[in-house]
């Protein structure tokens, strides 16, 4: 009897590194701050005192999550998730390079108008409006400026929710990863549990990154005769809804069922960062927003830095259910999701100690010192070393 096979993130059409991509920059200009989390440009208003940063992403095929629950339950507020999901994946990235003083958002939405209603986009472009009245409640300097809603049901199946923002700020203030050393410290602000400016009970800390091979690791295979407009026939059908749950199921140790969790809305760390920034913040040497490759994207800063992680938050229930239904290899899932901790700062000790741990539990968000940086005993190559309680991982 053959062994099941168990699928990559490149077996389901997807990349955690994005190496094409990548390859396909390597030549382009990198900005004023080549080592910028953010490419970041002349100033729009030619100041030179200033700089511009223009960024844009979306909320990937968690909008076909949405659309799944929604189908299940006909309840519209599972769009709303999907529109924070939209514009944090933004705002969070820009605000890993300094304090900004007014952003503008725009919205792409793509749909295909003979399963996505004008009702379910007037909800998503309502969410919007209120998403970005409540993140300017918590001192986030954003407004809105209009967007476009395409029918392009030749080229989407469900939904695409896509959102580009612009800022400027000092450059004197811009924090650039060139300037981590040994003997730095790296902060984990936790993306799980409950804070005081989230209106959820609980969010299982899933974020927007590795949605697909989520989905499909976790649901099971009924879901492929139910929702065929929901993965690209292009995949091989066994590794499509592969897993073992049911929407409905129940996520272990949380309120949440495994529908709920995987639409956990992005967490924004933007409220505790904006307070951070009214600090001295120059021992801040790099932040890193966990989004695409997981508890790797450490690795794309600085030169020759061994990063070691050995004080990770305790795993998630969500992230602990999906490698058991996906028997995904756990090096894979730290590669792949950000296990809990989205954003790292990287900083002296005493900063570490004095300003952002107390700063992030004033919100309650869980933060502790998860490792240091050492050098890198590979030349012009950077290094990471995960221990956790499933392993040791190097990178």
């Amino acid at each position: 009897m053959s062994q099941k096979k168990i699928p990559s993130y490149e077996n389901l059409g997807v990349s955690s590194q994005k190496e094409d991509v990548h390859s396909a920059l390597k030549n382009i200009d990198k900005g004023l701050f080549p080592s910028a989390f953010c490419k970041i440009i002349e100033d729009i208003a030619l100041d030179n005192e200033f700089c511009s940063i223009l960024h844009a992403d979306g909320a990937g095929t968690k909008s076909t999550l949405a659309y799944m629950m929604y189908q299940e339950t006909k309840d519209l507020s599972y769009f709303k998730g999907i529109v924070q999901d939209s514009v944090i994946m933004n705002l969070d990235d820009i605000i890993c390079v300094g304090k900004p003083t007014s952003i503008l958002l725009s919205n792409t939405i793509g749909r295909n108008k003979k399963i996505i209603s004008g009702e379910i986009i007037a909800k998503i472009i309502q969410s919007y409006e209120e998403y970005v009245k409540k993140l300017r409640d918590h001192g986030i300097p954003i407004y809105t400026g209009g967007g476009e809603t395409a029918d392009v049901g030749d080229l989407v199946r469900t939904l695409i929710v896509d959102s580009t923002l612009i800022t400027r700020m000092k450059r004197k203030d811009v924090i650039n990863p060139k300037t981590i050393r040994e003997g730095d410290v790296i902060v984990g602000l936790s993306s799980f549990g409950k804070t005081s400016y989230e209106n959820i009970e609980y969010n299982s800390g899933i974020g927007s990154n590795g949605l697909t091979l989520a989905r499909h690791g976790l649901l099971n295979h009924k879901y492929y005769e139910k929702y065929p407009e929901c993965f690209a026939p292009e995949i091989d059908k066994e590794f499509v809804f592969f897993g073992k749950h049911d929407l409905n199921d129940k996520v272990p140790d949380t309120p949440l069922s495994v529908g709920e969790a995987l639409l956990s809305p992005t967490r924004t760390f933007a409220p505790i960062l904006m307070e951070i920034f009214k600090e001295d913040y120059r021992k801040i040497h790099a932040i890193f927003h966990n989004t695409g490759g997981g508890q790797t994207k450490c690795l794309k800063f600085g030169h020759e830095i061994h990063y070691i992680k050995d004080n990770l938050f305790p795993i998630p229930p969500l992230f602990s259910m999906i490698q058991e239904s996906s028997k995904t290899p756990w090096d894979e899932m730290y590669r792949v999701f950000n296990m809990g901790n989205l954003l790292e700062i990287i900083c002296t000790k005493e900063y570490a100690k004095n300003i952002i741990i107390p700063m992030a539990r004033k919100f309650s968000v869980d933060a502790r010192i998860i490792g240091r940086l050492e050098k890198s005993n590979v030349q012009n190559e950077n290094q990471l070393t995960i221990t956790s309680t499933v392993g040791k991982f190097k990178y």
